[in-house]
């Protein structure tokens, strides 16, 4: 039998205090869907631990592989890593190199200042539980993976995917949300002066228009882009129940998404005289087999979702009636904590099956 280390990892500082309040165990949760997923359950006795007087998570395992220590190297809190050495009263911290995915510089997340941004840590983090759901989680490694934010706003998704290296697409409906999020990406892309090519238009079919398409192919520097190794992204501008006329059926892998939390920014019910309500479900029941079609099988969902407006019982039975098998293991229960008094979030997954 491997002998097992113990490692730890400090935990990245949040200027969110409410958020850093759950990081540990929100830290605990996604390393544990890490492992069931990509380290063969390697992953015991995950804890959170204070040395220094510093917020760590610790765990045991086997020697991890360069291999494992690539998926670790990603994980969405994680600020630095350490083989724990010594005893216990007075431990030794051997620093373990990581390499992670990221493409660009950090400010490509969080330059965007906004009210209604999703905090783009736990983006990363439901991007990744996403990703390790589906049927091919190493692809995440290799850029394999093509991502969909049916409800993408001003693009914390999108950047997050950008900054995997991974093809991305987004639907928003709101047209000053869009032109936002254009206006900062051509800035950010000609400041860092990348190798790129954005267009955008007007989307026509039968000679009336059916929204609005902002095209961009970047390159994550100049030999790639030359030799046609770029990043696509495109967001359209439309409702997101009408996704399907802009893309192929099963042309994603994963559909990464935080739902309308109903406080500032609600769920619009549908038909005429429609209004705003707290509960995402009326949209999510209409728009999530509309997205059902635009995954293959075998790819994932995520949604992240406030759940004063709705129970994760709720979601699971719209997600079962388009075709997906949620994951409800102990570590997918992991994953609720308080955004504010009017917000509690957390997240559910699923597999597309059929």
């Amino acid at each position: 039998m491997n002998a097992m280390h113990t490692y730890g990892f400090l935990l990245l500082p949040s200027h969110n205090r409410l958020y850093a309040a759950g990081a540990a165990d929100l830290a605990r949760a996604e390393l544990l869907v890490l492992s069931d997923a990509v380290l063969d359950g390697a992953v015991r006795e995950v804890a959170a631990a204070e040395l220094g007087g510093v917020p760590y998570v610790t765990f045991r395992a086997p020697e991890l592989t360069a291999g494992q220590l690539r998926h670790v190297a990603n994980l969405s809190s994680l600020y630095a890593l350490f083989l724990i050495e010594g005893e216990p009263d007075a431990p030794a911290l051997r620093p373990v190199p990581v390499e992670r995915l990221d493409r660009f510089p950090s400010d490509l997340i969080t330059i965007q200042k906004y009210p209604g941004k999703t905090n783009e840590d736990f983006t990363k983090l439901l991007l990744n539980v996403t990703a390790m759901a589906c049927d091919a989680p190493q692809r995440l490694l290799s850029g394999g993976l093509r991502v969909l934010d049916p409800l993408c706003g001003r693009g914390t998704t999108l950047n997050q995917a950008l900054m995997y290296g991974l093809d991305s697409a987004g639907v928003e409906q709101d047209a000053r949300s869009v032109e936002a999020y254009e206006n900062f990406l051509r800035h950010w892309l000609k400041a860092g002066r990348l190798k790129h090519r954005a267009e955008s238009g007007q989307v026509r079919r039968d000679k009336r228009t059916l929204g609005r398409r902002l095209s961009v192919e970047i390159g994550e520097n100049k030999e790639l882009y030359k030799k046609g190794q770029s990043i696509g992204l495109t967001v359209v501008q439309a409702d997101t129940v009408a996704s399907d006329q802009f893309f192929r059926p099963g042309s994603f892998d994963l559909i990464v998404t935080d739902a309308p939390y109903g406080v500032r920014y609600g769920s619009r019910t549908r038909g005429e005289g429609g209004g705003l309500t707290r509960s995402p479900l009326p949209l999510l029941s209409e728009a999530v087999p509309v997205w059902a079609r635009l995954l293959r099988t075998g790819g994932a969902i995520g949604i992240s979702w406030n759940t004063y407006g709705a129970t994760r019982a709720e979601l699971a039975e719209v997600l079962a009636d388009a075709g997906f098998e949620v994951r409800d293991t102990e570590p997918y229960r992991g994953f609720e904590h308080r955004v504010d008094q009017a917000i509690t979030r957390d997240l559910i997954v699923a597999r597309k099956t059929a």
